[in-house]
């Protein structure tokens, strides 16, 4: 196999397990919001922190989401940064 083939599909590897470490975070976050939003309406509480705990919860598991979609989208042009100077 040649290297950058192999590098390629690490990189998407890589990808993937960042995507997998992330659908629970996103879920959690997710779900929270959800509940502490539906609590809010029924209640009438007024708990910003709250709120803004789970925001946060849900946009700092997006994140690793994100850029795993963009390893494995970019992955070819990684590779090319990786390996410019070598020879096929």
């Amino acid at each position: 196999m040649k290297p950058k083939t192999l590098a390629n599909i690490l990189i998407k590897i890589l990808g993937l397990s960042l995507i997998a470490h992330g659908i629970p975070g996103l879920v959690n976050g997710l779900v929270g919001w959800l509940q502490y939003s539906s609590d809010n309406r029924l209640h009438g509480i007024a708990n910003f922190d709250l709120g803004a705990h789970f925001g946060t919860i849900l946009l700092m598991n997006l994140i690793p989401f994100v850029v795993g979609f963009a390893l494995i989208a970019a992955s070819r042009w990684f590779v090319e940064i990786l390996f410019k100077d070598e020879l096929e």
